[in-house]
């Protein structure tokens, strides 16, 4: 008998062993299953992190206000160019915000706000001329008193026929352009001789006026208006000086100088 007890021990002290290394590998395995845990919390946390950080920068994507341009100078060089200008930069051009130009006339003080979201290489090209006082010592050629109300500027040789020696595509247009809709005063719009022809002439509408819409808007005039309306109650002159619903303004208006506010 002593011979079984002694093989019962045994068996316990084998038992008790193995009970001792299941608990340990136990052990070992929640602190690793803690440990990945621990882990794994760490880089969710730097994930939502990284995710927070790229939808706060999500609107401020290099270049994502931006659009490019194209400036081109016509083939062979067509039309009036009685003052160059350069081309303006054509990439990275804002779409988004306003500007903002002041028109010194002999006539009093105009202010232009250029919308960019509306043309933004309408509005880029504009500014560029401004800076390059391109406007400066410029007349307004045209002042149309009948059925069409606008006062027309940007031609230095003072004839409706000259250019900066560059030209540019029409924006915001609708597909279809034979309706005509209305440009409500203070707009603000480029001359043109045909699609794709924009370059330094613009007029300012000073009563509501219907067109049909091949003229890009790019903005208002947000002050100065009655000084507009003032040389528009004036009237307009023919070439022999007598009046006329179409002609140059009989109050002779001049851009002294052009400034970029901002």
């Amino acid at each position: 008998m002593p011979g079984k007890d002694r093989q019962r021990q045994l068996a316990r002290e084998k038992l008790q062993r193995q009970m001792v290394k299941r608990a340990e590998a136990a052990r070992r395995r929640r602190r690793a299953q803690a440990t990945t845990g621990a882990a794994l919390a760490v880089v969710a946390v730097i994930g939502l992190a990284a995710l927070g950080v790229a939808k706060l920068n999500s609107g401020h994507k290099p270049g994502a206000k931006t659009t490019t341009c194209g400036y081109q100078k016509p083939p062979g060089q067509s039309g009036d160019v009685p003052r160059k200008a350069a081309l303006p930069p054509g990439k990275g051009v804002a779409k988004a915000g306003t500007a903002r130009v002041r028109l010194d006339t002999g006539q009093g003080s105009l202010t232009l706000t250029l919308d960019r979201a509306k043309a933004p290489c309408t509005v880029n090209s504009f500014l560029s001329l401004a800076r390059q006082k391109y406007f400066d010592n410029v007349p307004c050629h045209r002042l149309t008193t009948s059925q069409i109300f606008v006062l027309q500027c940007g031609d230095p040789g003072g004839t409706g026929a000259g250019g900066p020696g560059y030209r540019f595509g029409d924006e915001g247009l609708p597909a279809n352009t034979d309706r005509q809709v209305t440009y409500p005063t203070g707009t603000l719009a480029m001359a043109n001789a045909g699609p794709g022809t924009n370059g330094s002439q613009f007029f300012i509408v000073y009563q509501d006026t219907r067109f049909q819409p091949k003229y890009t808007r790019f903005g208002t005039i947000s002050a100065g208006l009655d000084i507009v309306l003032k040389i528009a109650k004036a009237g307009a002159i023919d070439p022999t000086g007598k009046p006329a619903g179409d002609g140059k303004p009989s109050k002779p208006v001049v851009i002294e100088h052009a400034e970029v506010l901002g």
